[in-house]
């Protein structure tokens, strides 16, 4: 049974409809951390702002829970953000589960040959290169997932994949039994299908 974290924040629909398309309809929502403790995995999606969301899970205890859970759990975006040390998002310390930082991107300034800066949010398509762990089984180097984001955690030890957008950063995240993906596996197609399927294999 997969459980996916119940603090008011996170896209849901996309989640467990990305579980269905691989063949897992065993899943619930849910805050109590008894089932939490006894799910296979955990899913900590994320959607939103991370003070906030360190707050909603303050509230119910799983800021100090999450870190404690011994089976895979795996972290989408904002959730990624939370297991991080801190983000520069609302200032918030964080669960302190991947030795990083979370940062907001800072666009270059425009000069005679770049007329214009880069975006913020970084929102797209783009590749996810240098792949560590069974996370990324089957994956090729180089391929491409979707983003939606603003901050994002820094490299580091923890980094199992790495992505560009202004500057290098951690495209994914591990360490021991949690996984962190900054990008959207369930907006990602076949590529992200996968990783959200060798996620339930681990």
């Amino acid at each position: 049974m997969i459980a996916i974290v119940n603090y008011d924040t996170g896209n849901i629909r996309s989640v467990t409809n990305a579980l269905a398309r691989v063949g897992c309809t065993d899943w619930v929502y849910t805050d109590d951390k008894a089932i939490l403790a006894q799910a296979d995995k955990v899913i900590l999606p994320g959607v939103g702002e991370a003070s906030t969301a360190m707050a909603k899970l303050a509230e119910r205890g799983l800021d100090t829970f999450i870190p404690t859970l011994t089976h895979p759990v795996l972290g989408i975006c904002v959730g990624t953000q939370l297991m991080c040390q801190s983000s520069e998002e609302g200032n918030a310390q964080c669960m302190g589960i991947f030795r990083t930082k979370v940062r907001k991107f800072q666009p270059h300034q425009p000069s005679e040959e770049q007329l214009s800066i880069e975006k913020i949010p970084h929102m797209g398509w783009n590749q996810i290169t240098d792949l560590r762990t069974p996370l990324f089984k089957d994956i090729n180097d180089g391929a491409y997932i979707y983003y939606v984001h603003s901050y994002y955690p820094e490299l580091c030890t923890d980094t199992i994949a790495t992505s560009h957008y202004i500057n290098g950063f951690s495209g994914a995240l591990g360490r021991d039994n949690f996984f962190g993906t900054q990008f959207h596996p369930e907006k990602s197609g076949a590529i992200g299908a996968q990783i959200i399927k060798n996620f339930l294999e681990l």
